[in-house]
């Protein structure tokens, strides 16, 4: 029985017993590994994948960690300024040993799946990299104090303002029947307490609330 098995972007056609070398894994040597991409299983009875064999599997035994032959990759540029480069590389390798080659059962047999060591250390990387901070987030301001509900619109009397009308509903006065209602007293102990003492004869508030209020 014979398997075509895919690992590393390459396929490959095993039986058991085989050796073979495959883009290196992310196993130590004496582990054992199970690929799950079956292209197709052959024998007495050949199955094709669409795309793989379902349940089908093939079992290896780690041998070795080992480095391919050594490729020499050589440029030169045939300039006014020439300049050449010579880049040796091998490629790192896992050397196997097909053990058994399931035709189902897969998913239960127990043995890790092989997986690439450059798909490990991606996940382990992302895995270590710590969270970003949450951003502190920015204090509410305190809302400015809101008027009463019912509240007359004060700036309508003569010198006050937007700032004049929030010293006013700070202090209580909301309306212009209040103001109607002040007596010699209380000209005199708002007048002091909003620092505009013998203003409020002089633009006349009292009558103009009056007014105001009746309306």
């Amino acid at each position: 029985m014979f398997a075509v098995m895919k690992t590393g972007g390459k396929q490959y056609k095993v039986q058991s017993g085989d050796t073979l070398r495959v883009e290196k894994l992310a196993a130590d040597a004496g582990e054992k590994v199970q690929f799950n991409e079956i292209l197709m299983l052959g024998g007495d009875k050949v199955v094709v994948g669409a795309p793989l064999v379902d349940g089908a599997a093939v079992q290896a035994e780690v041998v070795d960690q080992i480095k391919g032959d050594k490729v020499i990759n050589f440029v030169k540029r045939r300039r006014k300024h020439s300049s050449k480069r010579t880049v040796g590389h091998r490629q790192q390798l896992t050397l196997l040993r097909v053990t058994d080659i399931l035709a189902s059962g897969a998913d239960k047999s127990g043995v890790k799946a092989a997986v690439g060591a450059g798909s490990v250390a991606g996940v382990a990387v992302a895995a270590a990299a710590p969270k970003k901070a949450a951003a502190p987030k920015a204090e509410k301001k305190p809302e400015a104090p809101k008027a009463a509900a019912g509240a007359d619109d004060l700036k309508q009397l003569s010198g006050v303002g937007p700032a004049l009308e929030k010293k006013l509903h700070e202090a209580g006065i909301t309306t212009f029947a209040q103001i109607a209602a002040w007596t010699e007293a209380d000209v005199e102990e708002f007048g002091e307490k909003l620092s505009f003492k013998g203003r409020i004869e002089r633009e006349g508030w009292i009558e103009q609330a009056k007014e105001l209020a009746s309306k």
